[in-house]
C-alpha cells in the first residue's frame, strides 16, 4: 500500500459517511498515516467535522447528492459510519471500480436494513437467532406475535441505530404504541418493522472481528477479546473487556463471527453482537464498522478498534490482542440544549487510571451520548466501578 501526502495531488483520500464520535476517532487514526479525511454528516459541526481536512453537510440517503460529492472529492476509500445511507449510490460507485467501499457495497446494503442481514444469517447461513418476523402493517405485527413470537418481544425499525425506535413489549396492550414508535423513530421508514422473541440469555457480547491482510498479503480473520455490555432501551450504557465466558461459547462465538464476516467479505473491523447462555450462542446483529461498545478498547488494547479498522482498510498489519482489563461508561446529555459546557472533568480524571473523551457534539439531548469515561484496573469489576464513577462526575450544563 502506497499512501500519499494529505492536501497534495497525490493524497490518499478517505470519505467518511457519518461523522459522529466513532467517525471522529477513525479520522484521527487515518490521519496518523497521512490520509486526507473528508467528513460528511446530516448536521454541521459533527464530531468528525471538527478534525477532518474538509467537511460537508448532506442528506446521505440522497443518491444523487452522495454521487455528486463522490465525483467532486474522488476518494480512494468510502467509509460508512451509519446505517442511513444511499446504498444504491455505493453500489454504482463500486461497480465503476474507481474507489473502495469499506468493506464493500453489499455488506453495507445487507446491514443497513435488519431484514437483509437477518435473512442472510438465519436462512442462508443457518446460524441460530431469536424467532423473528417482519411486518408491514399493525395487523401483520399482531398476527406474528399471536402465532409464535409471543410476549415479551422486541419491536424495532428495520433501519435504525443506537436503540432509536426500539421497544420491549410485555403484553398486547403495549403493541400499538411500540408499532407507532418503530414507524416514526427509525433512521428511514422502510415500511416494515421487525419483531423478535426475547432470548433467555445470561449476557450479551460484542465480538470485534477484523478482516485484514497478513504479512504475505492473504486475508486473515482476527478476534478481539469479547466485550460485555449493558444496554438501556437498546442503547449502550456500559461496556467492559474481557467478558468472562466458557471456552466452548467463545469458540462458537468466533465461529459464528467468522462465518458472517467471511460471507460479507472485504477488509475492516466488524462489530458482531451475540447472545450467550451457558455454552449456547445466538446471533443478534452485525455492524461493518467500529462499534459503540468497542470504545472501551481505547484503554484495553494496544491497537483500539479505530486503529484496527484504519490499518485493515489500508492493508496494514493488525494486532488485536488485549493489553489491559477495562471498562467504559457513557456520559449522557441530561438536558436539551445547544453549546453546552462540561463541569467535573478534573474530579473525574482524579480517579486513578481513568480517561475521558468528550465528543464535542453541538447539541445535547437528555439521552444523547456526549462523552465516555474509560478506566483500567486489575479486574473488570473494579474498572466498571471507576468508569461509572468518573462518568457520573462529568455534568453537562447550559452555558
Amino acid at each position: 500500500m502506497t499512501i500519499g501526502t494529505a492536501l497534495t495531488t497525490h493524497a490518499t483520500r478517505a470519505l467518511l459517511l457519518g461523522s459522529g464520535e466513532l467517525g471522529k476517532e477513525l479520522a484521527i487514526c487515518l490521519q496518523r498515516y497521512g490520509v486526507e479525511v473528508i467528513a460528511v454528516d446530516r448536521y454541521p459541526n459533527a464530531p468528525a467535522h471538527q478534525v477532518a481536512h474538509r467537511s460537508y453537510v448532506l442528506d446521505m440517503t440522497d443518491t444523487v447528492a452522495v454521487k455528486n460529492l463522490i465525483a467532486l472529492e474522488k476518494p480512494h476509500f468510502i467509509i460508512p459510519e451509519i446505517e442511513a445511507i444511499a446504498t444504491q449510490a455505493l453500489i454504482e460507485i463500486e461497480a465503476e471500480g474507481t474507489c473502495t467501499v469499506v468493506p464493500n457495497a453489499r455488506a453495507i446494503q445487507l446491514t443497513m436494513n435488519r431484514e437483509g442481514i437477518r435473512t442472510l444469517v438465519a436462512e442462508q447461513l443457518n446460524i441460530p437467532t431469536s424467532k423473528y418476523a417482519f411486518a408491514q402493517s399493525f395487523d401483520e405485527l399482531q398476527a406474528a406475535v399471536d402465532k409464535g413470537i409471543g410476549y415479551p418481544c422486541f419491536i424495532k425499525p428495520t433501519m435504525s441505530s443506537s436503540g432509536k425506535g426500539q421497544s420491549m413489549v410485555k403484553c398486547a396492550e403495549e403493541l400499538k404504541t411500540a408499532w407507532d414508535y418503530a414507524k416514526s423513530s427509525g433512521r428511514v421508514d422502510t415500511g416494515k418493522v421487525i419483531v423478535e422473541a426475547k432470548v433467555d440469555f445470561d449476557f450479551e457480547i460484542t465480538l470485534l472481528t477484523v478482516r485484514a491482510l497478513n504479512k504475505t498479503g492473504d486475508v486473515m480473520t482476527y478476534f478481539c477479546a469479547p466485550i460485555g455490555h449493558v444496554q438501556e432501551s437498546g442503547d449502550y450504557r456500559e461496556s467492559w473487556q474481557p467478558q468472562v465466558m466458557s471456552v466452548a461459547s467463545l469458540e462458537l462465538s468466533q465461529d459464528i463471527a467468522y462465518k458472517v464476516t467471511h460471507e460479507m467479505g472485504g477488509l475492516g473491523l466488524f462489530g458482531v453482537e451475540l447472545f450467550i447462555k451457558g455454552d449456547d450462542v445466538w446471533f443478534s446483529e452485525v455492524s461493518p464498522r467500529p462499534h459503540d461498545t468497542g470504545m472501551v478498547t481505547m484503554v484495553t488494547q494496544k491497537q483500539n478498534e479505530f486503529e484496527l479498522h484504519a490499518r485493515a482498510i489500508l492493508g496494514l498489519p493488525v494486532n488485536a490482542q488485549l493489553h489491559n482489563e477495562g471498562a467504559s461508561a457513557v456520559i449522557l446529555g441530561g438536558i436539551n440544549a445547544t453549546g453546552v459546557v462540561y463541569e467535573g472533568l478534573a474530579q473525574a480524571l482524579a480517579i486513578d487510571d481513568t480517561e475521558i473523551r468528550l465528543f464535542g457534539k453541538p447539541e445535547a439531548f437528555v439521552s444523547r451520548r456526549m462523552g465516555v469515561a474509560l478506566a483500567t484496573a486489575e479486574n473488570v469489576k473494579e474498572a466498571r466501578q471507576k468508569a461509572v464513577k468518573a462518568a457520573s462526575l462529568v455534568v453537562v450544563k447550559n452555558h
